[in-house]
């Protein structure tokens, strides 16, 4: 009896998986929008509902630095109609006290785009370098308020490495979300933000903020006009960040590889690329939904570390 009733579940599963997607998709995304996680997912969204056929909408569930979104597709049911576009979940495993999921919790599908963060300053900062601003930060320990987009961010562990590396310390002050931290930077209530590149760079084109580096040693060609770290003043800083799609553990194999292909075809398209390009990243779709599990898998003890050494942690 248990025999039959397990063939059944199966043949049940493979029909499934050789129908889908016979109704709209959901991709869940833990900011809100403004940010690079919210533009990433509503075009990556726009370009599988071409390849599926079905609708695939955006959904912003931000709390938590990712978390609340984490959960509510750990928990959304096997069946590749909920995906969730985040970073590493290591980061927020190790930077929170305890979460309601873990990696066995996702299969990964693909990564999506990979970029710096920017370094900028709001007018009423003095610096006009990376240079003066380590200098005045280390002159005025604390003094300087940096807007971050939540703990667990690209930024935030952009500026705990910043701060590690040049010897400086910030006042950190923490926004749900890249949308709200750079209002805070405009309006001068913060003076120093560490932004993903479509959060910031139409206020960096309008004189609004200014750019003093990008967190990598050298200058991002997507990101033309802002120096590399190590040319602004800081070698050996690197901090960069990606976002990508994942589903529930237990997705059947076809389903994920139907997402897969439908996600990979939409990166793949020159235009895609290029708006991807004008927000300051590049387009790195994975080789295979294996490929980007091996890469996940290798990249955690990095980015435990970099967590741990920090100092960063949420009760």
């Amino acid at each position: 009896m248990r025999l039959t009733a397990l063939l059944l579940l199966l043949f049940a599963l493979n029909a499934g998986a050789q129908n889908f997607p016979s109704k709209p998709v959901k991709i869940i995304v833990g900011y809100p929008p403004g940010g690079s996680g919210d533009f990433l997912t509503r075009l990556i969204a726009d370009e599988m509902q071409k390849a599926l056929g079905v609708g695939v909408v955006a959904e912003n569930r931000p709390g938590a630095g990712g978390n609340v979104a984490a959960d509510a597709v750990a928990r959304a049911p096997a069946d590749g109609y909920t995906v969730l576009n985040a970073w590493h979940h290591t980061i927020n495993l190790t930077l929170y006290k305890s979460t309601t999921y873990d990696h066995k919790d996702f299969i990964p599908v693909t990564r999506i785009a990979t970029g710096p963060t920017v370094i900028c300053v709001n007018g009423s900062v003095a610096a006009r370098n990376l240079k003066e601003l380590i200098d005045y930060a280390k002159a005025n320990p604390g003094k300087l308020f940096v807007a971050s987009a939540g703990y667990g961010s690209a930024p935030h562990l952009a500026y705990a490495i910043f701060e590690s590396v040049a010897g400086v310390k910030f006042t950190a002050v923490q926004y749900k979300g890249g949308g709200p931290a750079v209002q805070s930077l405009i309006a001068g209530d913060t003076n120093v933000m560490f932004s993903t590149a479509p959060t910031v760079m139409g206020f960096i084109r309008a004189g609004r903020v200014r750019a003093l580096a990008v967190s990598k040693p050298e200058a991002s060609p997507a990101i033309p006009g802002i120096p590399g770290a190590e040319a602004a003043g800081l070698p050996g800083y690197e901090s960069t960040f990606w976002f990508g799609l994942y589903v529930p553990a237990g997705t059947p194999a076809p389903v994920v590889r139907r997402l897969y292909q439908a996600a990979v075809a939409g990166l793949g398209k020159q235009e895609v690329k290029d708006k991807i390009a004008l927000q300051g990243m590049d387009a790195t779709p994975s080789a295979s939904p294996e490929a980007f599990d091996a890469e996940i898998r290798a990249e955690a003890p990095i980015l435990e570390r970099i967590v741990r050494e920090s100092g960063a942690k949420v009760e």
